[in-house]
């Protein structure tokens, strides 16, 4: 009887905690840096690197706006526990439909990469992506978190 109860507690113990264990090197106090570019097709001419503090992206006239945009440890802890949070280190490299998603040149997609000292994380994600709702959700949890730090830090700036 303690068989039927022990033996199946270890293995889904090990199948639930193997991810987690597995992603442990993303650890908030070696956050380095994050990458964020959005666009149409192979063209992600909008852009933000938090290593260089480049932010560079084409405003509604079809101008290109280039301004420098610096986070402190504060916000790169929220957006880490953000990731934490949304399960970041266990999406897929690519949240799309297909390959119809990758092969359109009209498709927008986003494009996040966070980088530690010892490893990185890319995601690339297309809004239209309708499979496991739950990625998607993360996906654009990540991106409006994201987009959002971008949106109050240039209010700041201006």
């Amino acid at each position: 009887m303690i068989l039927s109860v022990v033996v199946p507690f270890i293995i889904y113990s090990i199948i639930y905690y193997a991810p987690i264990i597995r992603n442990a090197p993303f650890k908030a106090k070696e956050f380095v840096s994050f990458e964020y570019k959005w666009g149409v097709g192979d063209r992600l001419e909008n852009s933000y690197n938090s290593a260089t503090g480049v932010y560079r992206y084409v405003n509604n006239n079809d101008s290109v706006v280039l301004k420098n945009i610096k986070f402190d440890t504060q916000d790169f802890n929220y957006l880490d526990s953000v990731a934490h949070v949304q399960g970041f280190w266990n999406l897929p490299g690519q949240i799309a439909n297909g390959e119809d998603d990758l092969k359109n040149p009209k498709a927008l997609k986003y494009y996040m990469k966070f980088n530690y000292q010892k490893k990185s994380k890319e995601v690339t994600f297309y809004p239209d992506f309708n499979g496991n709702p739950k990625l998607k959700s993360a996906a654009v949890q990540m991106q409006k978190t994201i987009e959002q730090m971008l949106n109050d830090a240039e209010r700041k700036v201006n």
